[in-house]
Protein backbone atom coordinates (compact mmCIF):
# COMPACT_ATOMS: atom_id res chain seq x y z
CA UNK A 1 0.00 0.00 0.00
CA UNK A 2 1.41 3.39 -1.01
CA UNK A 3 0.91 5.97 1.72
CA UNK A 4 0.18 9.01 -0.44
CA UNK A 5 -2.11 11.79 0.88
CA UNK A 6 -5.21 11.69 -1.30
CA UNK A 7 -7.78 13.48 0.85
CA UNK A 8 -7.34 16.22 3.46
CA UNK A 9 -10.11 17.74 5.54
CA UNK A 10 -9.19 21.22 6.72
CA UNK A 11 -10.97 22.89 9.62
CA UNK A 12 -10.67 26.53 8.59
CA UNK A 13 -12.83 27.87 11.44
CA UNK A 14 -14.04 26.72 14.83
CA UNK A 15 -17.14 28.90 14.53
CA UNK A 16 -20.51 27.36 13.69
CA UNK A 17 -24.16 28.38 13.71
CA UNK A 18 -25.33 24.96 14.95
CA UNK A 19 -24.65 22.85 18.07
CA UNK A 20 -24.87 19.28 16.76
CA UNK A 21 -24.81 16.52 19.39
CA UNK A 22 -22.03 14.59 17.64
CA UNK A 23 -19.77 17.49 16.61
CA UNK A 24 -16.11 16.42 16.53
CA UNK A 25 -14.89 20.02 16.88
CA UNK A 26 -17.43 21.08 19.55
CA UNK A 27 -17.93 24.30 17.56
CA UNK A 28 -19.61 27.44 18.85
CA UNK A 29 -21.25 30.44 17.17
CA UNK A 30 -18.88 32.98 18.72
CA UNK A 31 -15.30 32.19 19.72
CA UNK A 32 -13.70 34.94 21.78
CA UNK A 33 -10.34 33.23 22.32
CA UNK A 34 -8.04 31.62 19.74
CA UNK A 35 -9.32 33.35 16.58
CA UNK A 36 -9.07 31.69 13.18
CA UNK A 37 -5.76 31.87 11.30
CA UNK A 38 -5.26 34.59 8.67
CA UNK A 39 -5.81 34.43 4.92
CA UNK A 40 -2.06 34.69 4.39
CA UNK A 41 -1.44 31.71 6.66
CA UNK A 42 -4.09 29.76 4.77
CA UNK A 43 -2.38 30.47 1.46
CA UNK A 44 0.97 29.35 2.88
CA UNK A 45 -0.52 26.05 4.04
CA UNK A 46 -2.02 25.42 0.59
CA UNK A 47 1.29 26.18 -1.10
CA UNK A 48 3.06 23.81 1.29
CA UNK A 49 0.61 20.96 0.56
CA UNK A 50 0.66 21.55 -3.20
CA UNK A 51 4.46 21.43 -3.27
CA UNK A 52 4.27 17.84 -2.00
CA UNK A 53 1.03 16.32 -3.37
CA UNK A 54 -2.21 17.16 -5.13
CA UNK A 55 -4.90 15.72 -2.86
CA UNK A 56 -8.57 16.56 -2.49
CA UNK A 57 -8.83 19.36 0.09
CA UNK A 58 -12.18 19.70 1.85
CA UNK A 59 -12.77 23.08 3.51
CA UNK A 60 -14.60 22.30 6.71
CA UNK A 61 -15.21 23.61 10.20
CA UNK A 62 -17.23 24.55 12.17
CA UNK A 63 -19.17 26.14 9.37
CA UNK A 64 -16.62 27.29 6.74
CA UNK A 65 -19.04 29.77 5.18
CA UNK A 66 -18.71 31.89 8.33
CA UNK A 67 -15.23 32.87 7.10
CA UNK A 68 -15.45 35.90 4.81
CA UNK A 69 -12.33 34.73 2.93
CA UNK A 70 -13.52 31.14 2.38
CA UNK A 71 -13.89 31.59 -1.36
CA UNK A 72 -10.46 33.26 -1.60
CA UNK A 73 -8.96 30.19 0.08
CA UNK A 74 -10.82 27.88 -2.31
CA UNK A 75 -9.70 29.93 -5.32
CA UNK A 76 -6.07 29.79 -4.18
CA UNK A 77 -6.21 26.02 -3.82
CA UNK A 78 -7.74 25.68 -7.28
CA UNK A 79 -4.96 27.80 -8.78
CA UNK A 80 -2.38 25.52 -7.12
CA UNK A 81 -3.91 22.45 -8.74
CA UNK A 82 -5.61 21.09 -5.63
CA UNK A 83 -9.09 19.57 -5.93
CA UNK A 84 -11.05 21.86 -3.65
CA UNK A 85 -14.30 20.78 -2.00
CA UNK A 86 -16.60 22.24 0.65
CA UNK A 87 -18.34 20.69 3.68
CA UNK A 88 -21.28 22.78 4.95
CA UNK A 89 -24.37 22.24 7.05
CA UNK A 90 -26.28 23.98 4.24
CA UNK A 91 -28.11 26.58 6.29
CA UNK A 92 -26.16 29.54 4.84
CA UNK A 93 -26.44 28.59 1.16
CA UNK A 94 -28.04 31.13 -1.19
CA UNK A 95 -27.83 32.05 -4.88
CA UNK A 96 -24.82 34.31 -4.40
CA UNK A 97 -22.85 31.67 -2.51
CA UNK A 98 -23.70 29.13 -5.21
CA UNK A 99 -22.28 31.48 -7.82
CA UNK A 100 -19.11 31.97 -5.79
CA UNK A 101 -18.75 28.21 -5.22
CA UNK A 102 -18.59 27.71 -8.97
CA UNK A 103 -16.31 30.71 -9.58
CA UNK A 104 -13.79 29.58 -6.95
CA UNK A 105 -13.41 26.15 -8.56
CA UNK A 106 -14.97 24.08 -5.77
CA UNK A 107 -15.66 20.68 -7.34
CA UNK A 108 -18.26 19.20 -5.02
CA UNK A 109 -20.06 20.14 -1.79
CA UNK A 110 -21.17 17.93 1.08
CA UNK A 111 -24.36 18.56 3.03
CA UNK A 112 -25.49 17.08 6.34
CA UNK A 113 -28.83 15.30 6.64
CA UNK A 114 -29.49 13.18 9.73
CA UNK A 115 -33.22 12.59 9.52
CA UNK A 116 -36.01 12.32 6.98
CA UNK A 117 -38.10 14.93 8.81
CA UNK A 118 -37.47 18.32 10.38
CA UNK A 119 -38.33 16.96 13.83
CA UNK A 120 -35.60 14.31 13.75
CA UNK A 121 -32.89 16.26 11.90
CA UNK A 122 -33.36 19.45 13.93
CA UNK A 123 -33.20 17.47 17.19
CA UNK A 124 -29.88 15.97 16.08
CA UNK A 125 -28.54 19.35 14.96
CA UNK A 126 -29.94 21.25 17.95
CA UNK A 127 -31.27 23.99 15.69
CA UNK A 128 -34.82 24.61 14.54
CA UNK A 129 -34.83 25.17 10.77
CA UNK A 130 -31.67 23.15 10.08
CA UNK A 131 -33.61 20.55 8.06
CA UNK A 132 -35.28 23.22 5.97
CA UNK A 133 -31.85 24.78 5.32
CA UNK A 134 -30.41 21.51 4.04
CA UNK A 135 -33.38 20.86 1.74
CA UNK A 136 -33.18 24.40 0.38
CA UNK A 137 -29.41 24.08 -0.17
CA UNK A 138 -29.93 20.88 -2.17
CA UNK A 139 -32.51 22.64 -4.34
CA UNK A 140 -30.14 25.57 -4.94
CA UNK A 141 -27.28 23.23 -5.84
CA UNK A 142 -29.47 21.50 -8.42
CA UNK A 143 -30.54 24.88 -9.77
CA UNK A 144 -26.91 26.01 -10.20
CA UNK A 145 -25.55 22.68 -11.45
CA UNK A 146 -23.38 22.03 -8.39
CA UNK A 147 -22.68 18.40 -7.52
CA UNK A 148 -23.29 17.54 -3.88
CA UNK A 149 -22.87 14.66 -1.43
CA UNK A 150 -25.16 14.02 1.52
CA UNK A 151 -23.47 12.93 4.75
CA UNK A 152 -25.70 11.35 7.39
CA UNK A 153 -24.62 10.54 10.94
CA UNK A 154 -26.38 7.93 13.04
CA UNK A 155 -26.75 6.95 16.68
CA UNK A 156 -29.44 5.00 18.52
CA UNK A 157 -31.70 8.07 18.43
CA UNK A 158 -31.97 8.08 14.63
CA UNK A 159 -30.77 4.67 13.40
CA UNK A 160 -34.29 3.67 12.30
CA UNK A 161 -34.13 6.59 9.89
CA UNK A 162 -31.30 5.10 7.82
CA UNK A 163 -33.41 3.70 4.91
CA UNK A 164 -35.58 6.82 4.88
CA UNK A 165 -32.61 9.21 4.75
CA UNK A 166 -31.04 7.14 1.96
CA UNK A 167 -34.28 7.42 -0.02
CA UNK A 168 -34.50 11.17 0.61
CA UNK A 169 -30.88 11.69 -0.50
CA UNK A 170 -31.76 10.06 -3.82
CA UNK A 171 -34.89 12.19 -4.18
CA UNK A 172 -32.85 15.35 -3.54
CA UNK A 173 -30.51 14.52 -6.42
CA UNK A 174 -27.32 13.90 -4.47
CA UNK A 175 -24.34 12.47 -6.35
CA UNK A 176 -23.52 10.28 -3.33
CA UNK A 177 -24.83 9.34 0.11
CA UNK A 178 -22.37 8.62 2.92
CA UNK A 179 -23.69 6.80 6.00
CA UNK A 180 -21.51 7.85 8.96
CA UNK A 181 -21.28 5.59 11.99
CA UNK A 182 -20.54 7.99 14.85
CA UNK A 183 -17.10 8.04 16.47
CA UNK A 184 -17.36 9.64 19.95
CA UNK A 185 -14.94 12.57 19.81
CA UNK A 186 -15.39 16.30 20.50
CA UNK A 187 -18.98 16.92 21.61
CA UNK A 188 -19.70 13.35 20.50
CA UNK A 189 -18.01 12.06 23.65
CA UNK A 190 -21.17 13.05 25.51
CA UNK A 191 -23.23 10.52 23.53
CA UNK A 192 -21.17 7.38 24.23
CA UNK A 193 -24.34 5.73 25.55
CA UNK A 194 -26.09 6.49 22.26
CA UNK A 195 -23.65 4.60 20.05
CA UNK A 196 -25.28 1.92 17.92
CA UNK A 197 -24.74 -1.56 19.39
CA UNK A 198 -22.32 -4.07 17.87
CA UNK A 199 -25.22 -6.29 16.85
CA UNK A 200 -27.19 -3.53 15.16
CA UNK A 201 -24.00 -2.19 13.58
CA UNK A 202 -23.46 -5.53 11.82
CA UNK A 203 -27.10 -5.69 10.68
CA UNK A 204 -26.96 -2.14 9.31
CA UNK A 205 -23.79 -2.88 7.35
CA UNK A 206 -25.39 -6.03 5.93
CA UNK A 207 -28.41 -3.93 4.91
CA UNK A 208 -26.01 -1.49 3.22
CA UNK A 209 -24.36 -4.33 1.31
CA UNK A 210 -27.65 -5.53 -0.18
CA UNK A 211 -28.75 -1.96 -0.90
CA UNK A 212 -25.45 -1.01 -2.55
CA UNK A 213 -25.38 -4.18 -4.63
CA UNK A 214 -28.61 -3.13 -6.36
CA UNK A 215 -28.10 0.64 -6.35
CA UNK A 216 -27.50 2.16 -9.82
CA UNK A 217 -28.46 5.82 -9.43
CA UNK A 218 -26.44 7.15 -6.52
CA UNK A 219 -23.02 6.25 -5.15
CA UNK A 220 -23.22 5.03 -1.53
CA UNK A 221 -20.56 4.56 1.13
CA UNK A 222 -20.65 3.57 4.82
CA UNK A 223 -18.09 5.82 6.52
CA UNK A 224 -16.17 5.20 9.75
CA UNK A 225 -17.27 1.58 9.33
CA UNK A 226 -14.12 -0.22 8.15
CA UNK A 227 -15.44 -3.71 8.84
CA UNK A 228 -17.88 -3.16 5.97
CA UNK A 229 -14.98 -4.20 3.74
CA UNK A 230 -14.93 -7.54 5.56
CA UNK A 231 -18.71 -7.93 5.23
CA UNK A 232 -18.63 -7.17 1.49
CA UNK A 233 -16.12 -9.95 0.92
CA UNK A 234 -17.97 -12.41 3.13
CA UNK A 235 -21.36 -11.80 1.53
CA UNK A 236 -20.06 -11.79 -2.03
CA UNK A 237 -18.28 -15.09 -1.39
CA UNK A 238 -21.44 -16.62 0.11
CA UNK A 239 -23.44 -15.53 -2.93
CA UNK A 240 -20.74 -16.55 -5.39
CA UNK A 241 -20.65 -13.14 -7.05
CA UNK A 242 -18.04 -10.53 -7.92
CA UNK A 243 -19.06 -7.35 -6.15
CA UNK A 244 -17.54 -4.33 -7.88
CA UNK A 245 -17.93 -1.01 -6.08
CA UNK A 246 -18.19 2.24 -7.97
CA UNK A 247 -15.87 5.08 -7.00
CA UNK A 248 -16.50 8.80 -6.64
CA UNK A 249 -14.03 10.97 -8.54
CA UNK A 250 -13.38 13.08 -5.45
CA UNK A 251 -12.95 10.19 -3.01
CA UNK A 252 -9.75 8.65 -1.67
CA UNK A 253 -9.78 5.78 -4.13
CA UNK A 254 -8.73 3.58 -1.20
CA UNK A 255 -9.62 -0.10 -1.09
CA UNK A 256 -9.22 -0.42 2.69
CA UNK A 257 -11.54 0.40 5.56
CA UNK A 258 -9.63 2.62 7.98
CA UNK A 259 -7.19 4.82 6.11
CA UNK A 260 -6.52 7.37 8.88
CA UNK A 261 -2.97 8.66 8.56
CA UNK A 262 -2.49 6.39 5.56
CA UNK A 263 -4.35 8.12 2.72
CA UNK A 264 -6.26 10.81 4.62
CA UNK A 265 -5.77 13.31 7.43
CA UNK A 266 -7.31 16.37 9.06
CA UNK A 267 -5.76 19.76 9.69
CA UNK A 268 -7.55 21.41 12.60
CA UNK A 269 -8.00 25.15 13.02
CA UNK A 270 -4.89 25.35 15.22
CA UNK A 271 -2.76 23.72 12.53
CA UNK A 272 -2.53 20.29 14.15
CA UNK A 273 -2.29 17.45 11.65
CA UNK A 274 -4.52 14.59 12.83
CA UNK A 275 -4.94 11.10 11.31
CA UNK A 276 -8.61 11.75 10.52
CA UNK A 277 -11.53 13.94 11.50
CA UNK A 278 -12.32 11.82 14.59
CA UNK A 279 -8.82 11.10 15.88
CA UNK A 280 -7.84 13.85 18.37
CA UNK A 281 -4.11 13.08 18.57
CA UNK A 282 -1.76 15.33 16.58
CA UNK A 283 1.08 14.02 14.45
CA UNK A 284 2.59 17.50 14.15
CA UNK A 285 1.65 21.11 13.43
CA UNK A 286 1.43 22.58 9.94
CA UNK A 287 2.27 26.06 11.23
CA UNK A 288 5.56 24.78 12.67
CA UNK A 289 6.56 21.97 10.28
CA UNK A 290 6.13 21.19 6.60
CA UNK A 291 3.32 18.89 5.55
CA UNK A 292 5.86 16.52 4.00
CA UNK A 293 7.87 16.29 7.22
CA UNK A 294 4.82 15.38 9.28
CA UNK A 295 3.33 13.00 6.72
CA UNK A 296 6.54 11.05 6.15
CA UNK A 297 8.23 11.17 9.57
CA UNK A 298 5.52 11.29 12.25
CA UNK A 299 5.81 8.36 14.67
CA UNK A 300 2.02 8.33 15.01
CA UNK A 301 1.50 7.90 11.27
CA UNK A 302 4.23 5.25 11.12
CA UNK A 303 2.46 3.23 13.82
CA UNK A 304 -0.89 3.47 12.03
CA UNK A 305 0.75 2.18 8.84
CA UNK A 306 2.38 -0.79 10.58
CA UNK A 307 -0.49 -3.29 10.63
CA UNK A 308 1.70 -5.84 12.44
CA UNK A 309 1.51 -3.63 15.51
CA UNK A 310 -2.28 -3.83 15.80
CA UNK A 311 -3.59 -5.62 18.89
CA UNK A 312 -6.40 -7.96 19.89
CA UNK A 313 -8.76 -9.28 17.27
CA UNK A 314 -7.62 -6.72 14.70
CA UNK A 315 -4.02 -7.89 15.00
CA UNK A 316 -5.07 -11.50 14.50
CA UNK A 317 -7.65 -10.86 11.79
CA UNK A 318 -7.33 -12.22 8.26
CA UNK A 319 -9.09 -9.06 7.05
CA UNK A 320 -6.50 -6.68 8.55
CA UNK A 321 -5.39 -5.39 5.14
CA UNK A 322 -8.92 -4.63 3.89
CA UNK A 323 -10.48 -3.45 7.16
CA UNK A 324 -7.97 -2.44 9.81
CA UNK A 325 -10.62 -1.51 12.36
CA UNK A 326 -11.45 2.11 13.22
CA UNK A 327 -8.33 3.49 14.89
CA UNK A 328 -10.20 6.58 16.16
CA UNK A 329 -12.91 4.45 17.77
CA UNK A 330 -10.30 2.22 19.44
CA UNK A 331 -8.60 5.35 20.78
CA UNK A 332 -11.90 6.81 22.05
CA UNK A 333 -13.01 3.61 23.81
CA UNK A 334 -9.71 2.11 25.00
CA UNK A 335 -7.32 5.04 24.95
CA UNK A 336 -5.09 2.97 22.63
CA UNK A 337 -5.31 3.51 18.88
CA UNK A 338 -3.62 0.18 18.16
CA UNK A 339 -6.25 -1.80 20.07
CA UNK A 340 -8.98 -3.84 18.37
CA UNK A 341 -12.07 -2.23 16.82
CA UNK A 342 -14.55 -2.11 19.74
CA UNK A 343 -17.68 -2.21 17.59
CA UNK A 344 -16.83 -5.24 15.46
CA UNK A 345 -18.28 -8.62 16.49
CA UNK A 346 -16.17 -10.74 14.15
CA UNK A 347 -13.81 -13.35 15.66
CA UNK A 348 -10.76 -14.03 13.44
CA UNK A 349 -10.17 -17.62 12.34
CA UNK A 350 -6.92 -17.99 14.28
CA UNK A 351 -8.67 -16.96 17.54
CA UNK A 352 -11.55 -19.44 17.31
CA UNK A 353 -11.29 -22.32 19.72
CA UNK A 354 -12.00 -25.74 18.32
CA UNK A 355 -15.26 -27.19 19.56
CA UNK A 356 -14.92 -30.66 21.11
CA UNK A 357 -16.90 -33.32 19.27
Amino acid sequence: MDFIPRWIAWEITRRCNLRCIHCRSASETVVKEHPDFSTEEAFRVLEDIASYAKPVVVLSGGEPLLRTDMFDIAQKGTELGLRMCLATNGTLIDDDRCRRIKESGIKIVSLSLDGSTAEIHDDFRKQKGAFEGTIKAAELFRKHGIEFIINSSFTKRNQKEIPKVYKLAKELGATAWYMFMIVPTGRGEEIMSELISKEDYEKILEWHYHMEKDEKDILVRPTCAPHYYRIVRQKAKEEGIRFERRSLKFSTGGAKGCIAGQLICLIDVDGNLLPCSYFPKPAGNIFKQSFKEIWENSELFKELRDFKGYKGRCGACEYIHVCGGCRARAYAVYGDYLEEEPFCSYVPKKMRKSIPQ
